[in-house]
């Protein structure tokens, strides 16, 4: 680091302070220089030069809010001082020129995957039980009672809570001060059972509160995004457990499997509880047919794959000042060399591309797509606002406490993931990856319900980067977990799996964390490195039912 802040682009007017800055500290600039007019804590941001009430704020290169009132040459921005604001956009108005960046030292490496019978290629090998309807979701948990452990699929959380301990001492008297200075957690040892089946990385219960009620469309869409995670490369089959009666008919869900795969080959079994004898003969031949699914699962074994089968899901989450500068434009160079070795790459949430509507019109290879896209963000802002809301109202407390402080600012940040590529196709919600390159992929900014989004797209791996810490996982999907600072690795380094807080600190460059950042996920995607939240057994599952979530 040789500098304690840092001007992102030339045309910016606010800098990011790196570290804490005191009052009156002399910023030296190549044009000017000026004093701290109050002190700028890390991540915050401060103005360049005196601004004006309504005079336009610009990070990233980008309009990010507009000053609200007048704040003075080294004062921090902040909501007091300034409103949302950003760039409008329109049709696609340039060509894309993209300089690759230099792939010769991964142009001929492989990672073991599981070789599908669709030609796809998947990072994990799992069996799925899944409910077509939330009356089912009981029956969910009584079969991953009876499986789960006995088969070798307990999580590898390593210490114990001792409830026992707490017992004992209130039943011996002890006040609530005594109760809440006992130590109750117990160090185990990591759990890796003797799998019957070894080749089958688990056995993964979805639930959601979804099925029935609601609209239809609703049903139809659970039904299509089920249908996606069935035919995912990681995962070999499904057992499905039907209430009879409900919106979700099991003839929609096959209907979209054919959709998406005309030759489905995968053991499916789908169980219909209204036509079963009793409750206790359904969960039975539940728990049969699982585990006939899993002895033809095994069958498959991982194998070398070219780079190319990698589909890379491109999240953020619990985001902080120093997202948009360290970790996020890391795994956006990642997301480069991945499109440039023939690989795909996904980004999501919407509402957090807004101001940069541009800039990715633009990107997208013909104006069919960049319609598309521009369609979607304008139907998904205009029903923000029906109801109240709107993208302005993004950003969360935690976001803004840490120096993101207007839905622009985040936004301009968090489509760096995205790098610099061409965009080869836009999704809406639901659809499947069919394009190599960087797709843009409709979904909220819900850290779960973008993830759920993008391994339904066709993920098979998903890079979640933070600066605030999220345990987030996904059920079929492995997620690396990469923080934006030093404090938060050595914070919560139960759950982080790279750092790219050495970014900021002067360690590494953007390129270089970028490329550490792909060898790791040669190794996930070869089984060689479990992730954290798959360790923890981190399964969120929320399926997106296309109301204004932000």
């Amino acid at each position: 680091m040789n500098q304690p802040f840092v001007q992102i682009h030339p045309d910016d007017n606010v800098l990011a302070a790196l570290v804490d800055l005191p009052k009156g500290m002399e910023i030296v600039l190549p044009a000017n220089s000026f004093e701290l007019a109050e002190p700028i804590a890390a991540k915050h941001k401060f103005a360049t030069q005196a601004l004006v009430a309504g005079q336009s704020i610009k990070m990233y290169g980008v309009l990010v809010g507009k000053a609200s009132r007048d704040i003075p040459q080294g004062g921090r921005i902040s909501t007091e001082n300034t409103t949302h604001a950003a760039q409008k956009y329109g049709t696609k108005n340039t060509q894309l020129s993209w300089q690759a960046p230099d792939i010769s030292k991964w142009k001929n490496r492989t990672f073991m995957g599981y070789h599908r019978a669709d030609g796809k290629v998947g990072t994990m090998n799992y069996w799925l039980v899944i409910p077509l309807v939330f009356c089912e979701n009981r029956n969910i948990k009584v079969i991953q009672e009876a499986m789960s452990e006995q088969l070798g699929y307990s999580t590898d959380r390593q210490f114990s809570v001792d409830t026992d301990a707490l017992i004992q001492q209130y039943q011996n008297g002890a006040d609530a001060a005594t109760l809440l200075q006992t130590d109750i957690i117990r160090s185990s040892q990591q759990i890796r059972q003797n799998r019957l089946f070894p080749n089958v990385d688990g056995i993964k219960f979805l639930t959601h509160d979804g099925g029935c009620g609601g609209i239809r469309q609703d049903s139809e869409t659970l039904c299509r995004l089920l249908a996606s995670y069935i035919t995912h490369p990681n995962v070999a089959g499904a057992t499905i457990l039907s209430l009879g009666c409900q919106n979700a008919q099991y003839q929609f869900l096959e209907t979209a499997i054919k959709r998406l795969d005309d030759n489905f080959q995968k053991p499916l079994f789908i169980l219909e509880q209204q036509q079963s004898k009793s409750e206790r003969a359904f969960i039975a031949d539940a728990v049969k047919q699982t585990f006939v699914g899993l002895i033809k699962a095994n069958e498959t074994v991982r194998g070398p794959a070219g780079l190319k089968h990698l589909c890379l899901g491109l999240e953020c989450g619990g985001s902080d000042g120093f997202s948009g500068i360290s970790a996020n434009p890391a795994l956006g160079y990642t997301s480069d060399l991945l499109v440039a070795l023939g690989g795909t790459t996904v980004l999501s949430e919407f509402p957090e591309l807004n101001g940069v509507e541009q800039e990715l019109i633009n990107r997208c290879t013909n104006h069919q797509l960049a319609d598309k896209f521009a369609t979607i963000m304008q139907t998904y802002s205009d029903r923000a606002e029906a109801v109240g809301s709107g993208f302005k109202n993004n950003p969360s407390p935690g976001n803004i406490k840490d120096g993101l402080i207007t839905d622009a600012m985040k936004s301009a940040g968090a489509a760096k993931k995205g790098g610099t590529s061409p965009v080869t196709d836009v999704l809406d919600y639901t659809e499947v990856v069919s394009q190599p390159g960087l797709n843009l992929l409709c979904t909220p900014g819900n850290d779960v319900e973008s993830t759920t989004g993008l391994a339904g797209a066709g993920s098979n791996l998903i890079v979640f980067t933070t600066g605030l810490g999220t345990p987030t996982g996904n059920p079929i999907c492995p997620v690396v977990k990469m923080a934006s600072n030093h404090q938060l690795a050595e914070r919560m380094a139960d759950i982080i799996d790279i750092n790219a807080g050495t970014i900021i600190t002067g360690e590494d460059t953007i390129e270089s964390k970028g490329e550490e950042l792909l060898e790791l996920l040669l190794q996930v995607a070869s089984g060689e490195y479990i992730t954290h939240a798959t360790r923890l057994g981190q399964d969120d599952f929320i399926p997106w039912k296309r109301g204004i979530s932000l």
